[in-house]
């Protein structure tokens, strides 16, 4: 008795791997349009005041996120601003490799205008895909990768974001060598979710419309997803989400994000984009009447193929905005 209380102890505390995302989910496909606002200020440039490149000179970079000044918290440019006043010399706290470090700079007036020599944004906007909803605990997410920083190539640390429901106007084709786009009329006035976290498997947030007249689908393990053909589901007119056929060539675990290997083979949809564009990201993948995965990445040499991550690992990453 005694040495079996001992193995129920042990069984108690191990570790176990419980995710709240449900059996079946919502699938997705609608286009959407995506603004995050970042924590901080990102340094995204350099301008020349009097003749000098006052920023950079200081020591700034690009990439650096701005997170005070004079001991003051700056949350966004607007903050940035406000602590500008009349005097030129000022010390910026600079967030760079996830470590703090101060920046003094002296600024300069030109035009009557007390300038950092500092190009910032607070923002990022875009379009991609709803990838999928769950229904029990209203998480949702898109993209399948992480929001990237243009100009620093680094992940866009975010506070918070939304999305919006957006129509597909028109699309510009892609061509090996050069990925396409999809272009959108973001509708500001239908907020339709809010943005938590942006991670390397995606955006994800808590949903916000009515969904109760859309079907569920069986979450697909990774066992299920077998080489053959599979079902793309995105928006290429207005918002009409249509399905299209795709051939899965390969099956990647051990990749963090690339794990499923696939070429397009559907002639509307060849003929209309060319293979996968930006704003195609976040696209649910369907087999056998189950979610199995989400485009993620296009390959630019040959615009046909692409890679999507597991559904499986977007939902489990989703789930982390629960805790």
């Amino acid at each position: 008795m005694k040495r079996f209380s001992k193995l129920l102890i042990i069984l108690l505390i191990l570790p176990l791997n419980v995710f709240a995302y449900s059996d079946k989910v919502i699938v997705g496909g609608d286009n959407i349009g995506i603004e995050v606002y970042s924590k901080g200020v990102y340094v995204v440039g350099f301008y020349d005041v009097n003749g000098k490149n006052i920023g950079e000179d200081a020591g700034f970079k690009i990439g650096d996120i701005i997170t005070g000044i004079n001991d003051n918290d700056i949350e966004n440019i607007h903050g940035l601003n406000d602590l500008i006043e009349e005097d030129n010399t000022y010390t910026f706290t600079v967030l760079r490799d996830n470590k703090y470090i101060n920046i003094p700079i002296k600024l300069e007036y030109s035009d009557n205008v007390l300038k950092t020599g500092l190009y910032v944004k607070d923002k990022i906007n875009g379009i991609g895909t709803l990838s999928y909803i769950d229904p029990n605990t209203l998480v949702f997410g898109s993209l399948g990768h992480e929001i990237v920083e243009s100009k620093s190539f680094s992940k866009f640390e975010i506070s918070d974001g939304s999305i919006y429901n957006a129509n597909v106007s028109n699309i510009r084709k892609s061509s090996n060598g050069n990925a396409g786009s999809k272009n959108a009329d973001i509708d500001k006035d239908k907020n339709i979710g809010s943005i938590k976290s942006n991670e390397i498997e995606g955006i994800f947030g808590k949903y916000r419309e009515d969904f109760s007249n859309r079907d569920l689908i069986e979450v697909g393990n990774i066992s299920d997803i077998k080489k053959g053909e599979a079902i793309l589901k995105t928006v290429i007119n207005d918002d009409k989400i249509e399905s299209f056929k795709i051939n899965i060539i390969n099956i990647d675990e051990s990749s963090d994000t690339k794990n499923i290997l696939f070429e397009i083979t559907d002639k509307k949809l060849l003929d209309k984009t060319g293979g996968i564009v930006q704003g195609m990201s976040g696209s649910p993948i369907i087999q056998n009447n189950k979610l199995i995965g989400v485009v993620n990445y296009v390959i630019v040499d040959n615009t046909k193929r692409g890679y999507a991550i597991f559904i499986t690992k977007m939902l489990e990453e989703g789930d982390k905005i629960l805790e």
